[in-house]
């Protein structure tokens, strides 16, 4: 068996626009999020529609969240929704928002690398990841380094769809890697109606001088109780050339609110195996 240290540092950068195209752009104050052991920085969300990709997000059925001035609202400033039979709770991140009924706090990323449900139809993130991986001394001793640039489109129907540039890089040469990752979410009812709120996700992974791979997980995430929030990812990485390894990995999640909207803590985990044509399965 063999460990590896990885520090994960994600920049969140999401702009609102105009509902009239040519108005210009406006930057509302970011805020600091701070999920797991990734850092984030979160900023205003920008509509699809002022994209214009209308007609791929539909008006959600929620009351429209647009402020005084006309211009869409962010997530977290999105007006709460109520939901039949969903308990009121003390926490402004946990009120229910867009036409899926989901919480606040799944329209952003909440952790690391488990992912939650799909993000609000009509909206549009734009993510930048710097990612260390430290191995040992008898591995190596090398640090890679992966860079990726994302844009996620909440899409109607319960559907999301994610595109990445991507670059990689070690210290043992310098030669830096591009390639890219097309990744597509659907979330099997809405918010609340299913256990798990279970969400299919399916990515593709090309990058040059290595093979491509195919991604396909399955998502869950829910509320336990007020403040407490969970995730469970399982996820199967196969390789489409070459040697065809294929990557079993099972990753869980669990944080608390600390302060509202503000900061939680918590821990994540990830548990993987690999099948190799000449070695076999092996815990990694």
């Amino acid at each position: 068996m063999s460990y590896s240290f990885t520090l994960t540092v994600c920049s969140v950068l999401a702009l609102s626009t105009s509902a009239v195209l040519g108005e210009g752009l406006t930057f509302a104050p970011s805020e600091v999020l701070n999920s797991g052991s990734g850092i984030g920085l979160r900023a205003p969300v920008l509509d699809a529609n002022d994209l214009g990709l209308g007609m791929l997000a539909e008006p959600p059925v929620a009351t429209p969240a647009v402020g005084e001035s006309g211009w869409r609202q962010q997530s977290w400033l999105m007006p709460a929704v109520n939901v039949e039979g969903q308990a009121h709770s003390g926490l402004r991140e946990e009120d229910r928002i867009g036409s899926y009924g989901q919480p606040r706090w799944t329209a952003t990323r909440r952790f690391p690398s488990t992912r939650v449900y799909v993000i609000p139809e009509g909206h549009v993130e734009v993510e930048g990841w710097a990612r260390a991986t430290m191995l040992r001394s008898d591995q190596g001793g090398e640090t890679e380094w992966r860079f990726l640039q994302e844009v996620e489109i909440g899409l109607p129907n319960r559907f999301q769809l994610d595109l990445y540039l991507r670059q990689d890089t070690d210290t043992a040469s310098d030669k830096l890697l591009w390639g890219g990752q097309f990744e597509v979410r659907y979330a099997l009812a809405d918010w609340g109606k299913i256990w798990g709120n279970p969400t299919l996700y399916f990515e593709y992974l090309t990058l040059e001088d290595r093979p491509d791979k195919i991604e396909p997980k399955l998502l869950l995430g829910d509320e336990i109780c007020e403040g407490w929030h969970w995730a469970v990812n399982f996820i199967a990485e196969i390789e489409l050339s070459d040697t065809r390894e294929h990557e079993w990995s099972v990753t869980g999640a669990l944080s608390n609110t600390v302060i509202d909207e503000k900061l939680s803590l918590g821990v994540e985990c990830v548990f993987p195996a690999q099948w190799d044509p000449k070695l076999g399965i092996h815990v990694t």
